[in-house]
């Protein structure tokens, strides 16, 4: 008995725990609701809901084998997402869908002032190429037309990167200063990932059309010893040391790369070798001020049904109804609070399926207390009424839910965007509420039926 008092009371207090870190920062400060600042995590919303652009392309893979369909969109995507990344947007969304055509890119971007620049600077195809280091008297001229402030930065970094004192003369040594060739990745042919016989380490081969093979041999040839930087849309992804002159149009390109750092950069180097254009198919643009309006429809939707549902529940089962609306209640902190945490992105039809699983959190309740009139119909001790009401109807609730369960499951695994995002929602609504239903309100009921409140049997069912 005490034991049950100690879990109510701690129940009580994780909800209004919840409730502080639940609540949205603008709707405490509204009703003046003293949130401790550590708590003030905001929710993750979607682009409908905190304004942005949704933008859908098609990738045209027509010139490339059906096999390399998937590298290639993968690596389209990673020259996609550094691209945005430059926009400087806040947790943008990058990624494929694969279609029964071919592949489609999908990219989200929050909160940009110009989504016509966004589109022109996404819409390019790739652009690879080599440079090689810049002369010893280049790397000076510019040396000489750097600030002093600039130059002894650069001098600490690289006195704290290779722990040796570092003289003026001999920065330009540190610089790494490119120029542009003429090699670019349309010279190109292919580009994946092989393992060493010998020590089975993974490296990357790459293979040039012939006039791209005598770029390449005239450039290695030059800059032997040295080191030729491969760039991507001006961003540099790697830069190996040249070790002899290479002829012939193969290459290798070794270090101590793990599988998957070996893999991505085949992947970039095959993005931009091979034309991968993509066309816009699909953009949806919306204002700040129409998410804004949306989120305060939403959570009006939400508190008017939370509130319905609480209404229905004491109206129609008196005293259980009570303690199955302060399991509700637990139930919307505890999911309100994982959304936070996890973090789940909230969208509008996100927002439908957790109104949805309001209602769906009372359901167990419901058949539960149908379940508890039959067995005090047929004269048992309260308790024992209470128990095989639960247990009886859990079946039932169980099974119910299950099914849900695969829906949403299969729902999220077969689709994309907002109706992955209502899946996943209604998901988690309703794992939570199979814990809120059976076991917070049973907690509930059986601490306060040994109290006189259990002797009224009249207050417990209509």
């Amino acid at each position: 008995m005490l034991r049950d008092w100690i879990l109510v009371i701690l129940v009580l207090a994780i909800t209004v725990v919840g409730g502080l870190f639940a609540i949205p920062g603008n709707i405490a400060k509204k009703i003046n609701l003293p949130v401790p600042e550590q708590f003030e995590k905001p929710f993750k919303l979607g682009l409908d809901l905190q304004g942005g652009t949704h933008l859908l392309y098609e990738a045209d893979l027509s010139g490339i084998k059906k096999a390399d369909w998937e590298e290639s969109a993968n690596g389209l995507r990673d020259v996609i997402e550094r691209r945005v990344n430059l926009f400087g947007v806040q947790e943008p969304v990058v990624q494929t869908e694969q279609t029964s055509k071919g592949y489609r890119l999908i990219v989200e971007l929050a909160g940009i002032d110009d989504p016509a620049e966004a589109i022109k600077e996404i819409g390019k195809t790739p652009f690879l190429e080599f440079r090689e280091e810049m002369s010893d008297a280049e790397k000076k001229k510019i040396l000489n037309m750097l600030p002093p402030e600039q130059i002894e930065e650069t001098i600490k970094q690289v006195e704290k990167q290779t722990g040796k004192k570092v003289k003026k003369e001999d920065v330009v040594d540190y610089l790494p200063l490119y120029t542009p060739t003429e090699l670019t990745g349309k010279y190109l042919k292919s580009a994946k990932v092989d393992f060493s016989e010998n020590t089975f380490e993974p490296y990357i081969s790459l293979e040039f059309n012939a006039e791209g093979a005598k770029l390449f041999r005239d450039l290695t040839k030059k800059n032997k010893g040295k080191t030729l930087a491969i760039y991507i849309d001006n961003q540099m992804i790697s830069s190996p040391t040249v070790q002899e002159e290479i002829s012939g149009g193969k290459a290798q390109i070794t270090g101590q790369f793990t599988i998957e750092e070996a893999k991505e950069l085949a992947r970039n180097l095959s993005a931009g070798a091979l034309p991968v254009p993509i066309k816009l198919i699909s953009q949806q643009t919306v204002g700040p001020s129409l998410g804004k309006v949306s989120i305060e429809k939403s959570v009006n939707a939400g508190v008017i049904g939370f509130l319905l549902v609480i209404l229905f529940m004491i109206l129609f089962y008196r005293l259980s109804g009570i303690f199955a609306s302060f399991s509700l209640l637990f139930y919307g902190v505890l999911i309100l609070s994982l959304f936070k945490l996890i973090p789940v992105t909230l969208t509008l039809a996100g927002i439908a399926g957790f109104v949805l699983s309001l209602g769906m959190a009372v359901d167990a309740n419901v058949l539960v207390f149908e379940r508890l009139k039959e067995e005090l119909k047929e004269k048992e001790s309260f308790d024992l009424a209470i128990n095989n009401a639960f247990s009886r109807a859990w079946t039932a609730v169980r099974d119910g839910n299950i099914t849900t369960l695969i829906t949403c499951l299969i729902l999220f695994l077969v689709s994309s965007g907002f109706v992955q995002g209502f899946a996943l929602v209604l998901g988690i609504g309703v794992l939570v509420s199979m814990f809120s239903a059976m076991i917070i309100t049973k907690l509930y009921i059986k601490t306060f039926s040994n109290t006189k409140l259990g002797k009224l049997e009249k207050l417990w069912t209509r």
